[in-house]
């Protein structure tokens, strides 16, 4: 659970921590869309470079962001088990009743590398937006619909509260299994049945510990005269300046491109 960083912001003044909060969160989304969107290898490729290229331009730390991915690893390792042996095709590897296609196992190297771009675009998100600007993008995105009665503002800080929270909660959890362990408990010896059963003595006092924090939000916020977003004025506007349409342009035609890519042979 070391080294999350989905919902963790890394203070800097790199190109990406300049860009406007609302220019990251369409990039982000557009990516999204692309990456189920493209069927080939030709494709990913080319999104995996603009992938590794925000990760450079945002300096973020690689060793963190490999660890961040662990917590994904039986997600991943199911994914890949599920499309390499139930998918239909060609077969390449058979034992008894067990088979592996070619187009079972093309799938899944599909599917990994798009849940790995997945989970990489959005820690670079949280990591180069702070959880204020990351509430005024989502609010002003939201504002349209506040004609047909959405809480916009309220939306967008529950959103972000419950996003920066990730790796708070994963710290907490980390603490409680320690001292759990430190009582002598054994969260990995036997199966998988007795595992999921020691793990009920870690969600009680996460449940708790999840309440207590809430609560103490709460009054922090009223505390400071907290009233919802009804009359809320804001210390930095947001404007899109030439570097975030530069960015817009740039990242919408490399996806443009990626998909394109889809008819290629």
């Amino acid at each position: 659970m070391n080294g999350i960083m989905l919902g963790q912001y890394i203070p800097g003044h790199t190109v990406l921590h300049r860009l406007d909060p609302r220019t990251k969160m369409g990039l982000v989304f557009v990516y999204m869309i692309v990456l189920f969107a493209v069927r080939n290898f030709w494709g990913l490729g080319l999104l995996a470079m603009l992938a590794m290229g925000g990760v450079v331009l945002a300096r973020a730390p690689w060793r963190s962001l490999i660890n961040g991915l662990r917590p994904m690893l039986f997600l991943l390792l199911l994914s890949v088990t599920l499309q390499a042996f139930f998918t239909p095709g060609h077969v390449v590897w058979q034992w008894k009743m067990l088979h592996i296609t070619r187009e079972g196992t093309v799938m899944a190297l599909l599917v990994a590398t798009r849940l790995l771009l997945l989970i990489t675009a959005t820690s670079l998100l949280t990591i180069t937006t702070s959880p204020v600007a990351l509430t005024d993008g989502i609010e002003y995105l939201l504002s349209p619909f506040t004609r047909f009665g959405v809480p916009a503002h309220e939306l967008a800080m529950m959103m972000t509260i419950a996003l920066r929270f990730i790796p708070t909660l994963y710290e907490e959890l980390d603490k409680i299994m320690k001292a759990q362990m430190a009582r002598g408990a054994d969260f990995t010896g036997g199966n998988l049945i007795r595992r999921a059963k020691n793990m009920i003595p870690l969600l009680v006092p996460l449940f708790i510990s999840s309440l207590r924090r809430a609560d103490e939000l709460a009054v922090a916020m009223e505390a400071r005269a907290y009233r919802g977003g009804q009359g809320r004025t804001r210390l930095r506007e947001l404007s899109m300046g030439r570097r975030d349409w530069a960015a817009l342009a740039t990242g919408l035609a490399a996806m443009g491109v990626a998909v394109a890519m889809r008819w290629w042979p």
